[in-house]
């Protein structure tokens, strides 16, 4: 049974319509249909089959359930080395958000000091999946105990009329709000982000459970 094949096993039709409608940007016909979980299944037995390396080469995907798998196979992968270089080769191929957006690499998490260059080097590109991608990076991974002011600026001064750019870019300071609040508002404060990006960070920081009643308040009136 080919990988393909796999999928249109565990496709289910009112899905793909509602995966159309959410990701409005890829033709329909490159969509099939299939969920999440069943994607990381199918992708855990890409990962231990004998066809893996035939398919991660296998570039550019037809179907946007390959390009998910693609990288949740990606995140699978223990050796920092490997899987980064397997990310690279990866990123242009990226054509949504929801691709961008789904996996995180484990190996990642216990090699932060090797990830920050390439970070900055992805929130930089011209291309969007690829700086989005970045700032999520950056916001999983580096708004905790490795945190430094100089990431907010990094951030906010990545600019792009993209909405799904400036979406994580709101994103980005609306859990850094949650997360880092004394120094994020500040960019808030003195407006520092574009005003749509402005008005959408605050709104989302507050719709968190994350963020105090008192910064909401405050928040509200910044808007």
């Amino acid at each position: 049974m080919t990988l393909f094949d796999r999928l249109i096993e565990v496709k289910d039709d009112e899905y793909k319509s509602f995966q159309a409608k959410l990701v409005p940007n890829i033709p329909p016909e490159t969509i099939i249909g299939v969920r999440t979980p069943q994607m990381r299944k199918i992708a855990k037995e890409v990962f231990e089959s004998d066809y893996r390396d035939e398919f991660l080469n296998n570039l550019p995907h037809k179907y946007y359930e390959e390009n998910l798998i693609h990288f949740f196979v990606l995140a699978l992968i223990k050796d920092f080395d490997e899987c980064v270089s397997m990310v690279e080769e990866f990123l242009p191929y990226i054509d949504c958000w929801p691709v961008s957006d789904q996996a995180t690499p484990k190996s990642f998490k216990k090699n932060h000091q090797k990830l920050l260059p390439y970070i900055k080097k992805w929130i930089a590109s011209q291309h969007i999946y690829t700086a989005r991608f970045g700032i999520r990076m950056l916001m999983n991974e580096f708004l905790g105990e490795d945190f430094k002011e100089e990431y907010l600026e990094l951030v906010a001064s990545k600019k792009g009329e993209d909405y799904y750019l400036k979406m994580m870019i709101a994103w980005y300071f609306a859990t850094a709000l949650a997360k880092r609040y004394d120094e994020s508002v500040k960019y808030i404060e003195n407006r520092r982000l574009d005003e749509w990006v402005h008005k959408k960070a605050i709104q989302k920081a507050v719709e968190s459970y994350r963020v105090t009643d008192e910064h909401k308040k405050y928040l509200k009136s910044l808007r």
